[in-house]
């Protein structure tokens, strides 16, 4: 809000993974600076602005998708400062465009200053990461004994919070999670990932030539997404591959049930399988009685089985998809919640929610290419391995010959 305050008719503007998000972090902080004191800010709860009497305002945006992006060009007034917070949480392609595209652009008029903020990600790469150890930027780090408040609030001490923390997981300072989270390093952190997508092993260019079935997952909303992924299996492979997804904001059910019968006439969808979860009922039964589309509902009660068994599946290629495919973008984001988990109960952090990666769940659970058994080669003739089937073979049918007449000697109609 200072800059606001010292820069007449400008913009500062706070920018994090989804609008929602954006609000629920700084938004009530916002208002009670104001408020405690008296910057004299018009707040307005819509627009997430607040408004000061030079001609300059605060304002909050989200960057979850394309569209939320191209939503911040043009900013008026022009951007003299621009904070994107948690921005190792935001999509690759999205932040660069939001920075490359948007905001470098939007700063230009007042010369003015762009920080991201984030914690070290799981994978240690990206553009944030690489922004982080670029010359171009000036980097600063803190740790979790920088926060000056944390003692005062808790009534003890950083080294006494962090030995809780360590003994309640079982881990020690050299974990990679307790590296990035509490001392702010780069750490490769997979298994605090709750998806265990690997470009190396998971990634494929295009689907081979063959008979398959299709069958589409579709997740209905987070802040009102709908998420549909198109998964292919067959008969013949061990492989289930991701051949289309699309993500949507704010649409009703006519635009869903267009998507729906858009794809199932590319494809000819074998299966859909739908989130029937609270309002994903009533939608669910109003896509099936009115447009007369077969819904089958996604058992949720197993989640966390079924994402160890898809995991299994993507350390062994079992599931492949692009690697620049939503997919595999939202699988280096996604993470556990190591906080609230126990022994016996698993939670997957909130800090990022992936539609496509549910989506893609629902429909990879009704894929049975795992049940696929490779056929045995053919020998190569005059081999050692020829001649073992050929007397196999002649054995076999010696075997079928014999007991056709012993068969028939048993039987005292046999001759007529």
């Amino acid at each position: 809000m200072s800059t606001a305050l010292e820069f007449p008719n400008c913009t500062a503007l706070y920018v994090t993974g989804a609008r929602t998000d954006a609000k629920k972090i700084v938004w009530a902080e916002v208002k009670r600076l104001n408020e405690t004191h008296g910057l004299g800010g018009l707040p307005n709860e819509s627009e997430l602005t607040l408004t000061f009497t030079n001609g300059s305002l605060v304002r909050l945006a989200g960057a979850k998708d394309d569209a939320s992006v191209d939503k911040i060009r043009g900013q008026l007034p022009p951007v003299k400062k621009a904070y994107v917070d948690e921005a190792q949480g935001i999509r690759d392609n999205l932040l660069r465009k939001l920075i490359d595209d948007v905001l470098e652009p939007a700063l230009l008029d007042y010369d003015g200053t762009l920080v991201l903020i984030g914690t070290p990600p799981p994978v240690p790469a990206g553009y944030f990461v690489d922004a982080s150890k670029s010359k171009e930027w000036s980097s600063h780090q803190w740790t979790f004994f920088d926060n000056p408040h944390i003692p005062v609030k808790s009534k003890k001490t950083h080294e006494q919070l962090l030995a809780r923390v360590l003994k309640r997981r079982g881990v020690t300072r050299d974990d990679p999670s307790i590296r990035r989270e509490f001392f702010g390093e780069l750490a490769l952190d997979v298994n605090s990932l709750v998806y265990q997508y690997n470009p190396a092993i998971c990634h494929y260019d295009a689907l081979p030539a063959g008979k398959y079935t299709y069958i589409l997952g579709v997740d209905l909303g987070f802040n009102d997404a709908d998420a549909l992924a198109v998964l292919a299996w067959s008969d013949e492979s061990k492989s289930t591959y991701l051949v289309e997804e699309l993500v949507t904001e704010k649409q009703g059910i006519t635009e869903l049930v267009e998507q729906i019968e858009s794809i199932r006439k590319k494809y000819d969808i074998s299966k859909i399988v739908m989130d029937t979860g609270g309002l994903g009922k009533k939608i669910s039964e109003e896509i099936i009685r009115r447009y007369q589309i077969p819904v089958q509902a996604a058992e949720k009660t197993r989640k966390f089985e079924y994402i160890e068994l898809m995991n299994g599946a993507l350390r062994t290629g079992g599931l492949l998809a692009k690697q620049n495919s939503l997919f595999a973008q939202d699988s280096y984001k996604v993470e556990w919640d190591r906080d609230k988990m126990r022994p016996d109960r698993r939670v997957i952090s909130n800090r990022f929610h992936s539609d496509i990666c549910e989506a893609v769940l629902y429909a990879w659970r009704e894929s049975y290419s795992f049940s696929h058994i490779p056929g045995k080669p053919k020998a190569v003739w005059g081999t050692e391995a020829w001649h073992a089937e050929e007397q196999e073979r002649m054995e076999a049918e010696a075997e079928e010959h014999f007991k056709a007449i012993e068969d028939n000697s048993k039987d005292p109609f046999s001759e007529y």
